[in-house]
């Protein structure tokens, strides 16, 4: 007998004209704003990017969602053009904020106000997103190419400042890897879990495809905790497996976190089980084990709205 289930219909979806919003187009930042940040590692992680451009080595940026949030999205976009990123890749919610503001020019509600009466992330502009990515799927396509292809081919007035619409017309792809129940859209009643989880594994082996080209690369981490590193490692242990079949190594590369919380400074060391900190997958997997037979790592501590120009002046040189 199978358990009960919510009747999705009866969900009342509105429009986003009737949302307040926390975040607009204004928390952009131009791409000659100078932060005021300066980190030793900048220059050599600049170095490395040009280098790995160079050779054809994979340049991955792995981001939370409040990198978008913190209005980045002009500095992404010009990373990809410059060819210093050749991938990047997202958990289920940066995708809603690039969608949004491409659409509306706005994003981000209040979770505190809305859930209480239930409207929280029942948007209808929003919950369009699940017909763009079962459009994608059906053509093939994965989360992140679903969707930029849904908002390079639109109306949105300001898809100039959309990540994913960008990497689309790049060519570059924006993975996605999102947990059931995480995001917004999986309360819409066209949410449909198989073209979710269709879309997002297509992403998860792509990911993987490009590890394939990690030696003498580059792994960027921006503010995931979980995501980033969890998708990283699994990926890696998969490149590593075929490598290793064909007399190859996947060893020599850079990776650097850029996050808030205080590291020692000997971060290339793990923590010991009785620090809290050892729970923390950035620190363990991206800066120590994975770089552990020949690469090398780098923690920078900053808010991302001044770690990310940071790094791109660094990067472009």
């Amino acid at each position: 007998m199978p358990f009960p289930r919510f009747d999705r219909s009866r969900l009342q979806v509105q429009p986003l004209s009737g949302r307040q919003h926390d975040l607009s187009l204004d928390i952009l930042l131009p791409l000659d704003s100078q932060a005021d940040f300066e980190h030793p590692s900048l220059a050599i992680l600049g170095e490395r990017l040009r280098a790995a451009k160079a050779a054809g080595a994979a340049r991955i940026l792995m981001m939370g969602a409040h990198v978008l949030r913190a209005g980045t999205q002009r500095h992404l976009i010009d990373l990809m053009e410059r060819g210093l990123v050749s991938l990047v890749a997202m958990n289920g919610a940066g995708p809603i904020h690039d969608w949004e503001f491409a659409r509306i020019g706005a994003s981000t509600e209040s979770v505190a106000r809305y859930v209480r009466t239930g409207e929280f992330g029942l948007w209808r502009e929003t919950g369009e997103m699940n017909d763009a990515l079962a459009a994608g799927v059906r053509d093939g396509l994965g989360f992140g190419e679903s969707l930029g292809r849904a908002i390079a081919n639109s109306d949105s007035p300001h898809k100039n400042v959309s990540v994913l619409a960008a990497a689309y017309r790049l060519g570059i792809p924006v993975t996605v890897h999102i947990g059931i129940g995480y995001d917004i859209i999986h309360e819409h009643p066209n949410a449909d879990g198989a073209v979710l989880g269709a879309a997002s594994y297509a992403d998860f082996l792509i990911f993987t495809e490009h590890v394939r080209s990690l030696e003498g690369g580059v792994v960027l981490s921006f503010g995931t905790a979980v995501m980033g590193p969890e998708v990283y490692l699994k990926a890696l242990a998969m490149a590593r497996n075929v490598a290793h079949q064909d007399g190859k190594s996947i060893a020599k590369f850079t990776t650097a976190v850029f996050d808030l919380l205080p590291l020692d400074d000997d971060y290339r060391k793990q923590a010991p089980k009785t620090d809290p900190r050892y729970y923390y997958r950035p620190w363990k997997t991206i800066l120590v084990r994975t770089v552990a037979d020949g690469g090398e790592s780098y923690y920078i501590a900053g808010d991302h709205r001044q770690t990310l120009p940071a790094l791109r002046r660094a990067a472009i040189g």
